[in-house]
């Protein structure tokens, strides 16, 4: 399936260039090497900002015991003569500098900040390095910073357009309720479940308590069981099944939250955006010819 596959992948392929373009690279500095470790530093831009300390320490032994297999990739610094910036593969690099290593092997590519940051997302995501929330802000900064439509960012990253549109929605959570899912405490799942209930952060934490599943928090989140209660106002009527699968097209397809009211045939529709962005996008949907 495409969605697990690991590697680079056609769409990274791509970005990079293929394979006899990396061998024979035009420019004198660019090409596979050997670079000592204190040369390279980690990227600002990493989309990546969570690393976990059982899966480097797994890494660091792997890597001990039989060394980096996979160069990362690093271009030229920018600000600093003579030293390189990671691109991808900064994990491989802290565990490296875990295990000792004087020197990586790496992929020297000469690239502007756009590109490099473009390729970082790209690489992380078709790894399935990054968390759900890691990976929701990088769609959103390929939106945002290079226009993509969420049809373009499916395809480069080779995930399902529906994929990515839930992913995005990810970013409307509370802040509480994203801690959850960056410590792994919740999965994607939960969280997407989560965007439909009326009081998300008192839900997280009561499925979080009680190892609530994704199926049981739908529910909860939907009204068709007893769940946390509102501190006060009424509480709403369940919506009808119709109503609920319009509602779970639209946001597939928007990739923002969207909530129907219907009364007997009239109503309203509210469609809840996270960034500006979001807005933008909106908006041009609405205004296309």
């Amino acid at each position: 399936m495409a969605e697990g596959r690991r590697g680079l992948g056609r769409g990274l392929s791509a970005l990079l260039g293929e394979a006899e373009d990396i061998a024979h690279a035009v420019a004198p500095e660019e090409g596979v090497r050997a670079i000592p470790i204190e040369l390279i530093h980690a990227n600002a831009d990493q989309p990546r900002r969570h690393f976990a300390e059982a899966e480097l320490a797994e890494l660091e032994g792997s890597i001990r015991d039989k060394g980096v297999l996979q160069p990362i990739l690093v271009r030229p610094s920018p600000r600093k003569e003579g030293e390189y910036e990671i691109v991808a593969g900064e994990r491989r690099w802290r565990a490296a500098q875990r295990a000792g290593l004087a020197s990586i092997p790496s992929l020297v590519r000469v690239l502007d900040d756009n590109r490099a940051f473009e390729i970082s997302i790209v690489e992380n995501v078709q790894r399935e390095d990054l968390n759900p929330l890691e990976e929701a802000a990088g769609y959103a900064s390929l939106i945002g910073r290079f226009g993509y439509t969420q049809d373009k960012v499916a395809t480069v990253v080779g995930k399902s357009r529906s994929h990515v549109a839930n992913m995005l929605r990810l970013t409307q959570l509370p802040e509480s309720v994203r801690e959850h899912v960056i410590l792994g405490r919740l999965s994607a799942g939960h969280a997407r479940a989560l965007l439909t209930a009326e009081n998300p952060e008192a839900l997280a934490e009561l499925a979080v308590k009680n190892g609530l599943s994704v199926r049981e928090v739908e529910t909860l989140a939907r009204g068709r069981s007893e769940g946390p209660k509102k501190a006060s106002g009424p509480r709403r009527a369940p919506k009808d099944t119709d109503t609920a699968a319009l509602e779970t097209d639209l946001e597939d397809v928007l990739g923002m939250s969207v909530d129907i009211t219907d009364r007997g045939g009239s109503g309203e529709v509210r469609i809840k955006y996270a960034t500006l962005e979001q807005l933008d996008e909106l908006c041009r949907r609405l205004t296309r010819a």
